[in-house]
């Protein structure tokens, strides 16, 4: 089968901007706090952590229109590329102001970018859309996700190995969040925020069509455990800007460590940020992120 050009693929594609609305209430704040082994961390009226608003503003199509991956064979942000593989690269997070828990907001929505992308493991498409969260017609939060696509054709082999744990590494650190996120925690996720990507829970798939080694953890869950250490371990400093970036896949049932990069981030008290990173002990990161207070 010949590879398709990518850039004739998606040459003249340039989706229309899109609003829509959502919230985040206070059953799905507690809903998700117990993913983290948690009591529910915010209640109705109360500021939502930072990103927990991915479980308030989903899509909802139907049935019939999802593809044979589980995701919209359509959307308004995804490209026309032929046997589509989606993969979260990363993203952007800025906060003026704290959304809150039952608030009701509008969410503008644009495509900022389409750039056609050559690397190791061949020609890839890079999608970043911008979302910017308005109350009263003023925008509060805005965040960007970058989205890989590629085209692969079924049953094609990915090459990747599963990360061995180390049994002699130290212990992690007094402000580590660590995480084994097993089947039926990807189920949770996945049904948390509507999520039928079935790279998540549908095993022979994944193996034989997809060409991974096992179940893959979803990548907003790896960011949101970023997350956590500031969350837990730095509560007086909020969050004003976050990014972070997925290098690596995590596999269900694999051990996952977040904590602050120690050769990355600044002192206590300084304006450059707080480096984190999180992955499978022994391995190199699977998400690196920054945490900025201002």
């Amino acid at each position: 089968m010949s590879t398709p050009d990518l850039a004739e693929c998606v040459r003249g594609w340039s989706p229309a901007p899109v609003v829509t609305s959502g919230s985040t209430d206070a059953w799905t704040v507690g809903a998700v706090s117990g993913l983290f082994d948690l009591p529910p961390v915010a209640g109705d009226g109360e500021d939502l952590p930072p990103l927990w608003h991915w479980f308030g503003f989903l899509d909802h199509p139907r049935q019939d229109q999802l593809g044979d991956d589980g995701h919209p064979a359509q959307g308004r942000f995804m490209p026309p590329v032929p046997h589509r593989r989606r993969m979260i690269a990363g993203g952007r997070l800025e906060v003026g102001a704290p959304m809150r828990v039952g608030e009701t907001l509008e969410r503008h929505s644009t495509l900022r970018r389409c750039d056609v992308k050559s690397g190791r493991s061949g020609d890839m498409v890079l999608v970043t859309v911008r979302h910017e969260f308005r109350r009263d017609g003023t925008t509060i939060v805005g965040e960007e996700q970058d989205v890989v696509y590629r085209s692969q054709p079924p049953g094609q082999a990915r090459g990747i190995a599963l990360d061995a744990p180390d049994a002699d590494l130290p212990a992690p650190g007094p402000e580590a969040v660590a995480l084994t996120p097993d089947e039926t925690l990807l189920f949770r996720f996945s049904a948390l925020t509507y999520n039928t990507h079935r790279i998540h829970y549908d095993l022979p798939y994944v193996t034989q069509v997809e060409g991974y080694p096992g179940l893959v953890v979803h990548g907003p869950l790896l960011a949101l455990q970023l997350l956590e250490v500031p969350r837990r371990h730095r509560p007086g400093r909020p969050v004003r800007r976050f990014d972070f970036r997925l290098r690596r896949p995590v596999f269900a049932g694999q051990h996952v460590v977040a904590r602050p990069a120690a050769d990355r981030s600044s002192p206590e008290g300084s304006d450059d940020g707080l480096a984190l990173e999180a992955g499978v002990p022994g391995a190199p990161p699977s998400v690196t992120g920054t945490v900025r207070g201002s």
